[in-house]
């Protein structure tokens, strides 16, 4: 089969890149990637010299260039990352999110039915759902939980699901939808919660932490996540959501500390600083379906996933320092 795999160049486009690269060497996949701030060429060029691996660069909301792509390659499965995902950046700037997020995944589907695809996957998250109460740790969102948005973000990606149903129930589009708890592992760009700590510690610099830290998420390794997607793309039912959560809820202001005693740095480079707009209080995620219907399961626990994933930040600081130079926006040469 072919895959298009768009936003391959982002932290968990890329690992899934690696993944499915190694596991299955009888398909094919292309990684389509527009390379803006948040896409890393560096995160796939060691893919390039593959046989079943290319990269092409190009945005999603580009209707021509995607329907040249389609029409030239002709996909068996469409698998959707590419998205516009910082919180903080959609409460400065919605505009972009509503059109990388909403009308990108679109023209993708669009594509899909022209070209007569038989798998379509939208990756979305379990932001769609809003947010639970810190003090009802029994309650977790399902794929019967209402959408109930609280971020520019969110709501675009909210957007995007209703958008993917509606192309399902009016086009008969063969969808499906994965919505993830808060990913965490290799290649995640210095601007979420992890990467900015380690960032900053390394260099005993202040880490700041919103409010008080009391916000709590679920944590689910990049690679567990993966595994599930493909999973969903291979074998979930059509028309179907399924939630893939880490069943690791954990308070920031713990993670925050986690890390900091990893690298044996102080907790005094703590620092409070006002709380986020609209912030979420709680994420969980109950994946029971997943579980049940396909037989996902979770590899990593926190503890083993943090600590691996601090490790690999220590053995690739210049792959930070690229980034933060700006340098790696210079990677792709094509």
């Amino acid at each position: 089969m072919k895959f298009l795999i768009t936003g391959g160049a982002g932290f968990i486009g890329s690992n899934y890149c690696h993944y499915v690269v190694e596991k299955y060497p009888e398909d094919q996949f292309v990684c389509l990637d527009a390379l803006t701030y948040a896409g890393n060429y560096n995160n796939i060029k060691e893919l390039e010299g593959k046989s079943n691996f290319k990269f092409v660069k190009g945005d999603i909301t580009d209707r021509e260039a995607v329907d040249k792509l389609f029409a030239e390659e002709s996909f068996d499965v469409v698998i959707n990352f590419a998205a516009e995902s910082h919180v903080d950046n959609s409460i400065k700037n919605p505009g972009v999110f509503l059109t990388t997020n909403i009308i990108g995944t679109q023209v993708l589907m669009d594509a899909s039915l022209k070209y007569h695809v038989k798998r379509y996957h939208q990756v979305s998250t379990d932001e769609v759902y809003g947010d639970l109460p810190l003090d009802r740790p029994d309650l977790l969102f399902t794929e019967d939980t209402p959408i109930h948005t609280s971020s520019p973000y969110s709501s675009s990606k909210a957007g995007a699901d209703l958008l993917v149903g509606a192309y399902y129930r009016t086009f008969g589009l063969p969808v499906t939808i994965s919505r993830c708890s808060n990913n965490y592992g290799p290649y995640q760009f210095p601007e979420k919660l992890i990467p900015v700590i380690f960032s900053k510690a390394i260099k005993d610099e202040k880490v700041p932490v919103y409010g008080t830290g009391e916000n709590v998420r679920d944590w689910i390794h990049v690679h567990d996540h993966n595994v599930g997607v493909d999973m969903i793309v291979r074998n979930g039912k059509v028309g179907e959501v399924y939630n893939l959560g880490g069943h690791s809820e954990r308070d920031n202001l713990t993670v925050v500390k986690t890390i900091l005693k990893q690298l044996g740095k102080s907790e005094d480079l703590i620092q409070f600083v006002a709380d986020r707009k609209g912030h979420d209080l709680r994420y969980a995620i109950d994946s029971t379906k997943a579980e049940k219907e396909l037989g996902w399961n979770r590899t990593y626990t926190f503890e083993e996933g943090i600590k691996e994933t601090i490790d690999w930040y220590l053995n690739h600081q210049d792959w930070v320092e690229n980034i933060l130079s700006g340098e790696y926006k210079n990677a792709y040469k094509g």
